[in-house]
């Protein structure tokens, strides 16, 4: 990238003459874990819908290697193309270019560098949305990064995306709050490794009480990437290996029947609030509603859930209870099982869901009345108001 088509720094201090310029969002997205492709996907929705009269905007792309790029500020070539996720590669500007944020909280300065030439400051961020999904972004890795940069981002801080990333911890917060949770086992890696006769005993025990079908998952994995359903004992050690593909802690969890519902929690000036609920029909094409149902195939989910007034309200206060429990902040999905005895179970949350403008969150807040690039807005402006640090 020559330094003419680089982003032009942005002067803190405007004469008193010159307009106050625009606050300024890097959209970071990609990243090292097997969710890169949707987070390419979910970034090129979110730069589309920021009024740029009222942004400017950054867009700045972390490779599988953890490279962090400038990037053609181009939706179009963000999107799924086909079966095909997009591709890092043919957005990023300079195969030798890399990005540099400050780690002085006193300077927000974004630094542009290639091999043989002088650093170029490309001026400061007010405000970060990171649009990762996974570990090494969404796990608190990336807010940490921030926190210390002294940044604003979109979003839970370290502890809360931490605990959202790892559902083993997550459902373990949820249990000290009350919340209800479903039966499940943690294999550990090390327990793997030393002596997987005793880890597939415990869970053939634990089948034996909760029954099969068991679903085998990476701990902290999301996009319903590397989860296998399991009907009996044969089927197991094939499961684990392909969870452990995409993390070495291994969840196992026993099947709950029922209808899947979800509801998004926003932040807004006076709290926490939920949006109406959407229930995931059952995919006839899938034995569950795994990545391909979700991203290629489009599994409609029906928005508004037909549930009764008092579910919709139980169900609302169970969200913004689990967003509370985990310290979350500016946005969570919930995911819920409502059981065939009317009891429902928290499966799990996600504070960065999938955010096209057909994922489930942003199809809830629609039809709450908070369209998609006024959801966009909200969450930059909720970030923009939050000071980083200690909170």
């Amino acid at each position: 990238m020559s330094s003419d088509n680089l982003p032009q720094s942005h002067d803190q201090d405007p004469r008193p003459d010159q307009e106050p310029r625009k606050p300024r969002v890097a959209v970071v997205f990609g990243g090292r874990s097997s969710e890169h492709g949707i987070s390419i996907v979910t970034a090129g929705a979110i730069m589309q819908a920021i009024d740029r009269e009222k942004y400017d905007v950054l867009p700045i792309g972390i490779t599988t290697d953890g490279r962090w790029v400038l990037t053609a500020d181009a939706p179009d070539r963000m999107a799924i193309s086909g079966r095909e996720m997009p591709d890092m590669d043919k957005l990023t500007e300079s195969a030798a270019g890399s990005v540099v944020l400050s780690a002085d909280p006193a300077s927000r300065e974004v630094v542009y560098s290639e091999p043989g030439s002088v650093p170029k400051a490309l001026g400061e961020v007010d405000v970060v949305f990171p649009m990762l999904h996974g570990p090494y972004g969404e796990d608190g890795t990336l807010q940490g990064l921030l926190e210390l940069s002294g940044v604003p981002y979109v979003g839970s801080g370290v502890l809360a995306s931490a605990v959202g990333q790892d559902k083993e911890y997550m459902k373990r917060v949820f249990t000290s709050f009350g919340l209800p949770v479903g039966p499940y086992e943690v294999i550990r890696p090390r327990e793997w490794a030393a002596d997987p006769s005793a880890a597939r005993g415990r869970i053939v025990d634990f089948a034996g009480e909760h029954g099969w079908p068991l679903f085998v998952k990476p701990a902290r994995g999301g996009s319903s990437m590397g989860i296998t359903k399991v009907n009996d004992l044969s089927g197991l050690d094939e499961a684990i290996e392909e969870a452990q593909r995409h993390d070495p802690k291994v969840l196992v969890e026993s099947l709950l029947t029922g209808r899947e519902i979800e509801c998004g929690v926003l932040e807004f000036e006076d709290g926490p609030r939920a949006s109406v609920p959407a229930e995931i029909p059952p995919v006839s094409a899938h034995d569950f509603y795994d990545f391909e149902a979700k991203y290629i195939d489009s599994a409609a989910g029906i928005v508004p859930a037909p549930l009764t007034d008092a579910q919709t309200a139980e169900l609302q206060r169970l969200a913004v209870e689990a967003f509370d429990a985990a310290s979350c902040e500016g946005l969570v999905r919930a995911d819920f099982f409502l059981q065939d005895n009317g009891e429902f179970v928290i499966n799990e949350i996600n504070t960065m869901p999938g955010f096209t403008p057909i994922s489930m969150y942003p199809r809830m807040w629609q039809e709450s009345g908070v369209p998609y690039a006024e959801l966009v807005d909200r969450l930059i402006q909720a970030a923009l108001r939050r000071p980083t640090g200690l909170r």
